[in-house]
């Protein structure tokens, strides 16, 4: 016997509600747009990875209605490498972010990574078409999300360009919202909100919700959950360096060796926030191999420095590593650090730019134990 599949509205409904029991949805004007955004519309064919399989979706399949509205990212789109370059961000996150960032009737936004359009759609039916820009850096998904706007009756500002530059055509914004993940904060983005305005922002693996100052330096705190966005790209057709490229060299090359002691579980949420703000362009990879060990691969693509790290007990594990940087013991302190103060959550950490663009990690307040981030990048674009 088949089952139904639920009609787009009522499924609109159980996504709504399942995002107000999550506590992911309060305001009664953001739950109406949740409800009335068909999010479907905007993912016409996607690939969903869940439990360690994937699975691929178009509008000819009779589960897609129904995959569509899933509290998980749908991918869609891939590079030459096959690794995913654009998504639909899972609802959860995006309710999240859109109730951090505090948008009131009549605010301006900005919305920093289009990708399928669908929160842009949720920002115009929120505070209307004319007050919402939303920059990507992608020709293609730019045109194909006014397409899919449009056919919603949505009509807001849509650019083709680099989003790390902002659109200070229109600024300054009383709220900026960055849905592809970043490294640092470009100079840009806080130089084009107005004091007082807030940038929600994935940092990392951490979403970070700041208030700019007057003097244009912003700080603030560190939303509660991991999550990882689709990184941003300098053009659309940048292709990332990453450690599954190397997957061959890093799993059998030989270097320095020697048994080291893991201060903590190297997966838990806390170790892998603070790792992706500490080593931005360091990737990772983890495997099992024939002896079902398991295998954490490192690799800085900058330097060509490499780690290996076959984890032989929960407390301990041979490193095998060369290059001029030793990933392991840079990343070592941080999370001796992290077990030192008590195993914090992320909702524990805040984040302070300065006039110059120097970031400041600090735990509890801004005068408590802090971390100078070093620049992943240039903070300005030409």
């Amino acid at each position: 016997m088949t089952t139904a599949v639920p009609a787009a509205d009522e499924l609109r409904r159980l996504m709504t509600e399942r995002l107000v029991a999550e506590g992911a949805l309060h305001s009664p004007a953001w739950q109406e747009a949740f409800a009335a955004v068909p999010r479907h519309a905007f993912v016409p064919e996607f690939t969903m990875r869940a439990r360690g399989s994937t699975f691929h979706y178009s509008r000819d399949d009779s589960s897609w209605m129904a995959a569509a509205y899933q509290d998980v990212s749908l991918i869609t789109q891939f590079d030459v490498t096959d690794t995913a370059t654009s998504s639909s961000t899972a609802p959860t996150v995006m309710a999240r972010m859109l109730e951090a960032s505090g948008a009131q009737d009549g605010d301006s936004i900005l919305e920093v990574g289009t990708g399928t359009g669908y929160n842009t759609a949720l920002l115009s039916h929120r505070l209307g078409s004319e007050h919402v820009v939303s920059v990507d850096v992608d020709p293609t998904l730019v045109n194909a999300a006014r397409n899919r706007l449009q056919a919603e009756g949505y009509t807001p500002t849509l650019i083709a360009a680099d989003g790390m530059a902002g659109h200070p055509e229109r600024a300054p914004y009383d709220r900026l919202l960055v849905t592809c993940g970043v490294d640092r904060l470009p100079d840009a983005w806080r130089e084009q909100v107005r004091p007082g305005g807030v940038i929600v922002a994935a940092v990392g693996f951490g979403i970070a919700r700041l208030t700019v100052s007057t003097d244009h330096s912003a700080h603030g705190h560190f939303l509660p959950d991991l999550t990882a966005f689709m990184s941003a790209r300098d053009t659309a057709d940048t292709v990332r360096d990453t450690a599954r490229q190397h997957f061959a060299m890093l799993a059998t090359a030989t270097g320095n060796t020697r048994t080291i002691s893991l201060p903590t579980n190297l997966d838990a949420d806390g170790p892998a926030f603070l790792v992706s703000l500490a080593q931005p362009a360091v990737t990772q990879i983890t495997l099992t191999d024939d002896a079902e060990q398991h295998l954490r691969c490192l690799y800085d693509p900058k330097s060509g420095s490499w780690a290996r790290i076959i984890q032989t007990d929960p407390r301990a594990a041979q490193l095998v590593h060369d290059g001029p940087r030793d990933l392991w013991a840079e990343r070592e302190s941080l999370l001796t650090d992290w077990v030192t103060h008590g195993r914090p959550g992320l909702d524990r950490y805040g984040l302070t730019i300065d006039t110059t663009g120097a970031h400041t990690l600090w735990l509890d307040a801004p005068t408590g134990p802090s971390w100078r981030l070093a620049p992943a990048k240039p903070l300005t674009h030409p």
